[in-house]
Formats: C-alpha cells, sequence, structure tokens
C-alpha cells in the first residue's frame, strides 16, 4: 500500500504541503498456466512488450521464483511470422513441468522484470523501476532539506502506489491527508536516439516544470522564479490537457487541492533500461525544497 509520512505537523491555519512520487512501477501477471508448464503474461501498466523476449524475471507467488520470458527462435518460425509477438503471445517458463508450476504459482502473480541498476558516464544511472524511484529520492531529498528549515507549515510526503494503473493509490491517500496544496514528482520524456522532437529535454537539463489547464498557474510559475533566483537548472512542459500523473486525481480531492508537477526527464521509459541523470533528481529535490520553505511564508 502506500507510505505515507508526516515530516511536520501542520498547526492552526497554515499551509500543508503534499510531496508525491510513485512508488510502484510496471510489470506482468500470471494469466494462465499451461499444460506444458508455461505461463501466459498479461500486462500490468503499459509495459513494452518488444523488451520481453529472452529476459530474466521473477514470479512473486508462494516464493520467489526465477523465470526467463520465451519466444520461438527465429530459426525455426517462417519468415512471415517473426514480427514482434504480443504480450498475449509471450511465456515464461520456470523450468518446470505443470504440476510443480501449479503448486507454487496462482492465477494472478505479480512477475517483474530482472535488471539490476548500473552507473553510466556523465552521472547516468540505467536500470529497470527508475519510474518512478527516482521521484521517490527527489521527494525524500527534499523532505529532509525542508525538515532542517524547520518552516512553519504542514508537510507530508506520500510514496503512492498504483500510479501506473489509474492512480488510485494518490486519490485515496490525497482525500485523507487533506493538504492545502501538492507538488507531485514524476518522469517524462527525454531526448533519445530517433526521437525528433525537439520538445524533449536532454538528460542533465534539469527539472521539468508542468504547465497545463489543469494546473496551478501560480504554483507554476512560483517555481518558475524560484529555479531563477536559486540558480536550479529546469525546463518548462506544456501539455494541452490532463498530465498522465498522480497530479490528475490529487487535485480534483475533496474541494480541490493547488497542485504542481515536476518531472525527472528519462529515456527508455517502461522498459528494463530506464535511463536518467542524477544532477536532475538533485535539481528536482532542490526546488522542490525551495518552494516548501518560501511559500510557507507567503
Amino acid at each position: 500500500g502506500n507510505v505515507i509520512a508526516q515530516v511536520l505537523k501542520p498547526e492552526n491555519s497554515e499551509k500543508h504541503f503534499l510531496l508525491d512520487a510513485h512508488i510502484d512501477s510496471i510489470g506482468m501477471a500470471v494469466r494462465e498456466i499451461d499444460e506444458n508448464g508455461f505461463l501466459k503474461i498479461s500486462t500490468v501498466g503499459g509495459m513494452d512488450s518488444r523488451t520481453l523476449p529472452y529476459r530474466e524475471v521473477t514470479d512473486h507467488g508462494e516464493k520467489a521464483l526465477t523465470g526467463i520470458v520465451c519466444a520461438t527462435p527465429n530459426s525455426v518460425v517462417k519468415e512471415n511470422a517473426r514480427a514482434i509477438a504480443k504480450a498475449s503471445e509471450i511465456f515464461v517458463d520456470l523450468g518446470m513441468d505443470a504440476d510443480e508450476v501449479k503448486k507454487l504459482v496462482h492465477i494472478g502473480d505479480r512477475i517483474t522484470v530482472d535488471c539490476d541498476v548500473a552507473e553510466l558516464h556523465n552521472r547516468c544511472v540505467t536500470g529497470s523501476f527508475l519510474d518512478d524511484r527516482c521521484g521517490c529520492a527527489a521527494v525524500i531529498r527534499a523532505a529532509e532539506i525542508i525538515s532542517q528549515k524547520k518552516p512553519h507549515c504542514g508537510l507530508t510526503v506520500l510514496l503512492s502506489t498504483r500510479e501506473e494503473t489509474g492512480g488510485q493509490g494518490a486519490k485515496t491517500a490525497a482525500y485523507a491527508v487533506n493538504p492545502t496544496h501538492a507538488v507531485a514528482v514524476d518522469v517524462s520524456f527525454a531526448q533519445a536516439p530517433g526521437d525528433a522532437s525537439e520538445e524533449n529535454p536532454k538528460l542533465g537539463s534539469g527539472t521539468m516544470i508542468g504547465f497545463s489547464p489543469c494546473l496551478s498557474k501560480e504554483m507554476s510559475d512560483r517555481l518558475v522564479t524560484l529555479a531563477k533566483e536559486k540558480e536550479i537548472p529546469y525546463t518548462c512542459e506544456v501539455m494541452s490537457g490532463t498530465t498522465g500523473t498522480n497530479a490528475d486525481d490529487i487535485l480534483i480531492t475533496r474541494a480541490g487541492v493547488q497542485t504542481a508537477l515536476l518531472s525527472i526527464p528519462q529515456k527508455y521509459m517502461h522498459t528494463p533500461i530506464e535511463t536518467v541523470c542524477l544532477d536532475d533528481v538533485e535539481a528536482t529535490a532542490a526546488l522542490l525544497a525551495e518552494f516548501v520553505i518560501s511559500e510557507a511564508e507567503r
């Protein structure tokens, strides 16, 4: 479930800030066990099925079981059958027969892709689950900085679940916390090979400040002002409607919550090699902290 931490208790009519990042990730679930013991799977969230074949995975059932995502080798399929398999056509091999599998695996078991985090050059890191664990790191770091300054406001950190499947975690938690202001932190698209868009920033360009008809324009403008004053690197991300993040659910909680969005640029989203720059994570944390500290006294 959600992890909710009250860092500073709101007193009287003080502002109460909620900092949110989602701790869940995309993955798979067991849909069926066939007569040979292979697992048929369904995706959970926006999993890119192109990345799945020949990956090691873990089934989280009665106990953690290592498996591999299998596909028919190209050498034995017809030329016209070599199209990328859909998730519904992919199987997981646990190396067991059907009777063994059925004792340990159940329909609905979650399956995750195994992939270690690795350091690249220029303070970049790659691995699975960085959407949105890097946002969680930024929120936690910001809360550490804010708690040291002890501003006159309430502060709650939310590491929410189910963002990838509909935002239910943030929706219920925001209702319970009842903040006056909120900032959601997620990832967004960075420039990657084959991406001709000039709108997407490069890794290392700083945090991304969201502008959307749904978000608080006052808060977005204030974030830009603070970033300039404190020389925190940033870019602006303009969205024409909803944001596709937890911000959409938090802002309509109860009678409404003034909400902003900060995003960390990320390459290869929803794959086992999601890639971010640690400088962007730090910039996000720094701007979050400056925002809460300054707004508490306004």
